[in-house]
């Protein structure tokens, strides 16, 4: 592999790693600010205010994190990967310009009114202001997911004299077949996030001393959260993987390790891909797991990497990640 693809690869992999966490913890702690404000209004509880107060710190932190690593990632767009933004530019560039004219504006604009307007401005306006920021977290995640998506399952596009992009259709560009999967799946995995990040805090106060009057309420709304989403995780990510294996069968077949095209493929729990003898070498596997899980039956067949020669990704990357 040349070298400078490879810089570009581990450069690009190693922003994205450190970027996503912030986000992840923007989205859906948007909306529990949004709960716990609520909840204020409705009680009078100074202990979901205390709460509020408390978490919109977090909040603002991790925002200012996120638009910090994420400016740098768009940059790498134009810098690491060139040859494929020229060609792509026509739906990638609007794509990503949607989520600055409608998100980030969004959020920038409302934040200051959330973290420093209490008090200073009405309750509803104050309200108002949190649930816009809470809004526009979503909908920043809905035009990058979009934009990502795409590049998985690109729809309503058609390529003209020097391999340039064209958009035919926007309605198909935006809604992908994989693009309802893939932002259900986020913003669940963003309120499981929250959801321990809210539970782990709490439990650490009170295991510290330091608990206040909102810590056993913040506790049980990180528990609750948990409980509600993760069966709701577990059902998404089953139709995601489907998804995939629909569209992408050549990505699944180098994520399972599946070489030749099989019925009752193992679950592999560790192996060794060899790409040059196409064989997974120390494969040790829950026998036709892989079958049952992608087809939901124990003699499913799954297609191989020996029917997708010379078209599928590297195979212990994919593997591996």
């Amino acid at each position: 592999m040349d070298d400078t693809l490879l810089l570009s690869r581990i450069q690009f992999a190693a922003n994205i790693s450190f970027h996503i966490l912030f986000p992840t913890i923007s989205i859906a702690l948007g909306w529990t600010l949004l709960f716990f404000r609520l909840r204020w209004l409705k009680t009078q509880d100074g202990a979901w205010l205390i709460a509020y107060r408390f978490w919109t710190q977090v909040f603002a932190l991790s925002f200012a994190l996120g638009v910090v690593s994420g400016i740098t990632m768009s940059f790498q767009f134009g810098t690491n990967w060139p040859g494929f933004m020229a060609r792509v530019g026509n739906i990638a560039g609007p794509l990503l310009g949607y989520e600055v004219l409608t998100a980030f504006f969004l959020e920038a604009t409302f934040l200051g009114v959330m973290l420093f307007g209490h008090g200073r401005v009405s309750e509803r306006t104050h309200l108002l202001a949190t649930f816009l920021v809470a809004l526009g977290t979503t909908a920043s995640a809905f035009w990058i997911l979009a934009l990502n998506s795409w590049m998985h399952t690109p729809a309503g596009y058609e390529i003209r004299a020097g391999g340039e992009f064209f958009v035919r259709s926007w309605a198909e560009v935006v809604f992908n077949p994989s693009l309802p999967y893939r932002l259900a799946h986020v913003l669940l995995a963003s309120g499981l996030t929250v959801a321990f990040l809210l539970a782990g805090i709490s439990a650490w106060q009170l295991l510290k001393g330091k608990a206040n009057a909102s810590t056993a309420r913040v506790l049980r709304t990180g528990l609750t959260m948990g409980a509600l989403l993760v069966p709701l995780q577990v059902l998404v990510g089953d139709l995601h993987g489907l998804n995939t294996l629909e569209h992408q069968p050549a990505k699944l077949a180098a994520m399972e390790g599946v070489w030749r095209t099989e019925r009752g493929a193992p679950l592999l729990l560790f192996a060794w891909p060899d790409e040059q003898a196409r064989e997974n070498r120390y494969a040790v596997g829950i026998p036709k797991g892989a079958s049952l899980i992608l087809r939901h039956s124990a003699d499913g067949e799954i297609r191989g990497l020996e029917e997708f020669e010379g078209a599928h990704p590297p195979v212990a990357p994919v593997f591996w990640a």
